[in-house]
C-alpha cells in the first residue's frame, strides 16, 4: 500500500484540492496551520438518529422513563461536548464557542438529534457539531436503556456549515 501524503487524491472533499490537510509529506498526521485563515463566522449543524420502540418513544414523549426526562439531560450532554471537542478529537483546534443549540426531532420510533455549533473564528466547527449530536444520542441512549437495550444509533452526518473559505452548503444542495 502506498503511503499517504499531502498529494494523496481525496474525492471526497472538494474543498481541499486533492490533498489530506491533516497528513505531512513523510505521512505524519499534524495539526493545521491556521494561523493566516480569516476570522469569519462560521456555523454548522449535525444530526445523529437513535432508534428505538414505539413503547420507548411514548415513555420519551412523556417523560415515564425510570432515569427521568431523557431530553434535558441529552441535551446539555451534547452542549457540553461541543466544548471539549478538541479534548476528544486530537487534531481539532481549540476554538471559541459562541453558541451551541440541541434539539430534537421525534418520531413513531426514533428521535433525531439536531446540533448546531457556531463560532468566530479561523477554522469550523463540523467537529463540534457532529460531536454534540453523537454525544447528545449517547445521553439518550444511556436514559433508555433500562427499557430499550437494543436501540441503535447511526445516521450521524453534518447537514450543513456556513463560513469559511469553502463557503456555505446543505446536504442536498448539489452535493
Amino acid at each position: 500500500m502506498a503511503p499517504v501524503n499531502e498529494t494523496t487524491q481525496n474525492p471526497l472533499d472538494p474543498g481541499t484540492s486533492g490533498r489530506l490537510t491533516h497528513v505531512r509529506a513523510d505521512g505524519s498526521a499534524h495539526m493545521v496551520d491556521v494561523s493566516s485563515k480569516q476570522e469569519t463566522t462560521r456555523e454548522a449543524t449535525a444530526q445523529a438518529v437513535l432508534a428505538t420502540t414505539r413503547e420507548v418513544m411514548s415513555l420519551l414523549a412523556t417523560g415515564g422513563l425510570p432515569k427521568g426526562d431523557a431530553l434535558a439531560v441529552a441535551r446539555v450532554a451534547g452542549i457540553m461536548a461541543a466544548k471539549r471537542t478538541p479534548e476528544l478529537i486530537p487534531l481539532c483546534h481549540p476554538l471559541p464557542i459562541a453558541k451551541v443549540t440541541v434539539d430534537f426531532e421525534l418520531g413513531a420510533a426514533s428521535v433525531t438529534v439536531i446540533a448546531t455549533v457556531k463560532t468566530r473564528g479561523v477554522t469550523g466547527v463540523e467537529m463540534e457539531a457532529l460531536t454534540a449530536a453523537s454525544v447528545a444520542a449517547l445521553g439518550v441512549y444511556d436514559m433508555v436503556k433500562a427499557v430499550d437495550n437494543h436501540a441503535v444509533i447511526s445516521d450521524i452526518k453534518v447537514l450543513a456549515k456556513s463560513g469559511g473559505k469553502s463557503g456555505d452548503w446543505a446536504l442536498g444542495e448539489g452535493r
